[in-house]
């Protein structure tokens, strides 16, 4: 019985010397903040007459939103959300494993990467807090597109 009185003594301790200063505090993404990111993609997409999938996943990998543009070919659902996935596991780009693949080192493959251009994180105090993945069209394309919504986001940050 000393013990568990010890035990618990020392949790609540523990506990209390814990302050709401200690805990971080990060920023994430909301449907708002991902709407626009969204509609800043499609704009740049329909500018161009491209028909894309645009896929935001937040910073656990949970898609907040996907949008399929009229006539989009139903297979780009898929690349769009692994390029998204991709972008976010590895805090990079999908390109830098599309080169990577390019260069000769397909064995990138059994990683879970979709290794083409058109994944992008996104950055807030540069951290991580989600990513976007676009397709539909060629590589660079999609990478335009995902700018767009990147670029939207970081505008909104500097607000």
């Amino acid at each position: 019985m000393k013990k568990l009185t010890l035990l618990l003594s020392t949790l609540l301790l523990a506990a209390s010397s814990l302050s709401a200063q200690q805990l971080s505090s990060k920023k994430s993404l909301n449907l708002a903040v991902t709407k626009l990111i969204v509609a800043a993609a499609e704009q740049e997409a329909t500018k161009n007459k491209w028909t894309m999938f645009i896929t935001v996943v937040d910073d656990g990998g949970t898609v907040v939103a996907i949008e399929r543009m009229d006539e989009t070919q139903i297979g780009s659902l898929d690349v769009s959300i692994g390029k998204a996935k991709t972008a976010l596991k590895f805090k990079r780009p999908s390109k830098v494993f599309d080169d990577l693949v390019n260069g000769g080192k397909p064995g990138l493959m059994g990683l879970g990467v979709t290794p083409v251009e058109g994944g992008i994180p996104l950055l807030a105090d540069g951290k991580v807090i989600g990513a976007i993945g676009v397709s539909g069209g060629s590589s660079q394309q999609d990478a335009q597109v995902a700018q767009a919504g990147v670029a939207a986001l970081e505008a909104l940050l500097k607000k």
